[in-house]
């Protein structure tokens, strides 16, 4: 990103950051205060940095996008808000990036658990937020990071204390309205020892250009067990830039399910620092139609002994669209008995579309089990070929390949509700000539 666009954005700080919350908090604004000093001197990162050296956010520059002032819940319309929210789930809804009472649905909770906004966690529970946040990831990360903890402007706060098994799932639901909107937000999620959770952030918007920009910083306790969905289906005109940062203490379970399928152009960030035994699962599944370019970057960083992690991301691309896979595993040298394993394949339904993909392993430690696959193709001529001799057409039998690909990862959604949910946009997304969800 040029000088010129991050001086735009340093310039109109001063007139913003009185909306910002936790204004009466000094921890609060000197955190604010040397975010801003490292945006300003980077900008949002560019393809000269390796970690973005498939991706280009120079398209943002065109465009400068700002806070809107009106975050009101009559701009979100009965039908999006019935298409997206979990209706069995707490639900915590942030319209053009903050809480909207009117639209949220927390009633109900169990004692001693706290799912609330952050602005309002900032208000209530201050040295509970100060002690977490910036602590699963600083500004040195990169540009969007240092720009979200100087810009957040709400998020999703959530406490589940020891032992609690929550019997519902978490949902925050991003709906942004307005065109040229700027939306961030900052969750903290944090999960004490053998306590299990289900989250699911669910991002959406109207036919418009805006840019997200989130963080999520998640802490999970000792034989902890979390669950945490992503769902991206921003709009195609928009910008996204998605942060999940994971510290996991000795034998937390971490799961993660990522689902990409808006934005022009978006990128998703996932990375857990593992302790002794701990688990990390990370799937993903990334559908790019047109000129959408979609980039996962993955970062597993296994710390102490014993640690195992499964990785498996599927992506299908169609038309003119780009895919990106960076998948990386560290072995620090005391991690010995370390158990990883990263799977990506991909599925190109065009000769116009095109993936990057590149899966790295660095390993300083000697007694480990690691490996990864790759796969980049299209469809197997034997199999359409296998189906069409039982009376199937060329068409819907490579529909039908398609559906199955991509349903694999589908079918890993424990929620019944967000199965059905997402199994209809992967529908939504490519032809469905012959293919009945019933089968999938």
């Amino acid at each position: 990103m040029s000088a010129v666009t991050a001086s735009h954005y340093t310039a109109d700080y001063p007139a913003i950051a009185p909306s910002l919350p936790g204004q009466s908090l000094p921890w609060l604004q000197q955190l604010r205060t040397d975010a801003l000093q490292a945006f300003s001197a980077t900008g949002f990162p560019s393809p000269r940095e390796e970690e973005w050296r498939y991706t280009n956010v120079s398209g943002i520059e065109k465009k400068l996008f700002s806070v809107p002032a009106n975050q009101a819940a009559s701009d979100v319309s009965a039908d999006l808000l019935k298409a997206y929210q979990l209706q069995d789930a707490w639900s915590v809804v942030l319209v053009n990036g903050r809480f909207s009472a009117e639209l949220s649905a927390l009633s109900g909770l169990p004692d001693g658990v706290s799912i609330l906004s952050l602005a309002d966690a900032l208000a209530t529970q201050a040295s509970q937020v100060q002690s977490h946040l910036g602590q699963a990831v600083n500004n040195a990360e990169h540009g969007f990071v240092a720009f979200n903890t100087a810009w957040f402007s709400d998020g999703l706060f959530v406490h589940v204390p020891p032992k609690q098994v929550l019997a519902k799932p978490i949902q925050l639901l991003h709906i942004v309205t307005q065109a040229d909107a700027l939306a961030t937000t900052r969750n903290v999620i944090i999960v004490e020892e053998s306590a299990e959770v289900k989250v699911v952030e669910t991002f959406v918007g109207a036919d418009n250009a805006y840019l997200t920009a989130a963080v999520t910083e998640v802490f999970v306790g000792q034989n902890a067990d979390l669950t945490l969905y992503k769902i991206q289906s921003e709009s195609e005109k928009a910008y996204h830039f998605g942060g999940i940062y994971i510290k996991q203490e000795r034998d937390a379970r971490f799961t993660h399910h990522n689902f990409a399928f808006g934005g022009l152009m978006a990128r998703s960030d996932i990375h857990a620092d593992l302790d002794h035994s701990s688990e990390c699962v990370l799937n993903g599944l990334y559908l790019g139609v047109k000129r959408q370019h979609i980039d996962n970057h993955t970062r597993i960083n296994h710390l102490k002994p014993y640690g195992i992690s499964r990785e498996t991301y599927k992506g299908v691309l169609d038309d003119k669209a780009r895919g990106v896979f960076q998948g990386r595993v560290v072995v620090a040298e005391d991690a010995q008995k370390t158990d990883s394993q990263m799977n990506n394949r991909n599925l190109l339904l065009s000769v116009d579309a095109e993936v990057d993909t590149k899966p790295q392993l660095e390993i300083y430690a000697d007694d480990v089990k690691c490996g990864h696959g790759v796969t980049v193709g299209q469809l197997d001529d034997k199999s359409v070929f296998y189906l069409q001799s039982r009376c199937i057409d060329e068409e819907t039998a490579r529909n039908m390949l398609t559906f199955a690909f991509a349903n694999e990862m589908v079918d890993k959604i424990s929620i019944k509700s967000l199965h059905d949910n997402v199994l209809e946009q992967v529908l939504a997304r490519f032809p469905q000539q012959g293919v009945d969800k019933e089968w999938l």
